[in-house]
């Protein structure tokens, strides 16, 4: 029996499936993913909103940590909302951009 070794990059992939639902746009391409932790199928997911006071913020939380328990190989999945150091459109990716129109 093979196991998949799961890696910060399937990780990421997956997070693509996650938006913020007043935005369409991924949280990975948005920039609110400060880092992925993977140790032995636990995963910590360190990540951001566009702004403190986002009301989605517990919503979009709890889509990632779905969305990462759903893969094989994942045994803990633990998400944490951060706002040091604070989001800014910097932290946009180019796709994010050409998807916002503002490359």
């Amino acid at each position: 029996m093979t196991t998949q070794t799961l890696t910060k990059d399937d990780v990421y992939e997956a997070l693509k499936d996650v938006y913020d639902p007043e935005i369409p746009v991924n949280v990975v391409d948005l920039g609110l993913i400060y880092g992925v932790e993977v140790e032995e199928g636990n995963v910590d997911v360190t990540m951001t909103l566009t702004f403190a006071g986002c009301g989605m913020g517990p919503y979009i939380a709890q889509q990632a940590e779905w969305r990462i328990a759903e893969m094989d190989s994942v045994e803990d999945v633990n998400v944490e909302l951060t706002f040091d150091p604070p989001w800014t459109p910097d932290l946009i990716t180019e796709d994010g951009k050409k998807l916002l129109g503002l490359d």
